[in-house]
């Protein structure tokens, strides 16, 4: 019944790439996907710090209530990320202090809330990764409805379960199970480019002239500026 189902996750990230992508920018795994996909702006990091890389478990909730959230946390295997779509909704907070430290029992890699959470003082001190999109100290309810591993979409990002979801400062992004082998080779290929060019541009040999090309295609004349003033 659409709005109350509890459904299997029927594939899975493998824990190898789960564990190749852990630590890698999720700036430079972005721009590896087209820059195409993204939690939005609003979706931030509420803890102190750490990264995140897991397995999605979604959550499909009612906004402001919490029940499917609680069953989640019950199923969850080790390094799962919990990823909640709350429609973005700030009225009542889906997880807080308690939650959380259950979630962190159970070995649960971390949340990704499309909602609002509390205990902000306790989240924000520690290392156990919590996205949001905001906070508040209202609590939620918990009645239902909710769904469990179906399909979630949080500003256009689409999560599948088990699709593999990373964070760090920058914010979230899910990459799709099928594509993960061949956007991790590009991801890892472009941090040695972007070395290449960190050490050029400590050692002032960095190639610019990109730069006025860009420009003169499309009709602006890089050297305008270099025109004496007339006075």
């Amino acid at each position: 019944m659409i709005g109350l189902q509890i459904l299997k996750r029927h594939r899975c990230i493998d824990a190898s790439l789960v564990q190749a992508f852990h630590g890698l920018p999720v700036a430079n795994i972005s721009d590896s996907m087209s820059r195409m996909t993204a939690g939005g702006a609003g979706l931030r990091p509420m803890h102190k710090a750490g990264y995140l890389s897991g397995p999605a478990l979604t959550v499909k909730t009612r906004p402001g209530d919490n029940l499917m959230i609680h069953k989640a946390i019950a199923l969850a295997q080790p390094g799962d990320v919990i990823v909640v779509d709350g429609g973005g909704d700030l009225s009542n907070a889906l997880i807080g202090e308690l939650m959380v430290t259950t979630a962190k029992r159970r070995g649960v890699a971390g949340f990704v809330m499309n909602g609002a959470i509390r205990d902000l003082d306790m989240i924000a001190a520690g290392d156990f990764p919590v996205f949001a999109a905001g906070v508040t100290h209202r609590g939620p309810y918990k009645d239902g409805p909710g769904e469990i591993n179906v399909p979630v979409a949080i500003d256009g990002m689409v999560i599948h379960p088990g699709d593999l979801v990373v964070g760090d400062a920058d914010g979230v992004l899910c990459v799709p199970i099928d594509q993960a082998p061949i956007i991790l080779e590009a991801t890892q290929a472009k941090g040695v480019a972007e070395r290449k060019t960190l050490q050029q541009i400590a050692e002032g040999t960095l190639d610019v002239a990109w730069i006025d090309a860009t420009l003169k295609r499309i009709g602006c004349d890089p050297y305008c500026a270099l025109t004496p003033c007339r006075r």
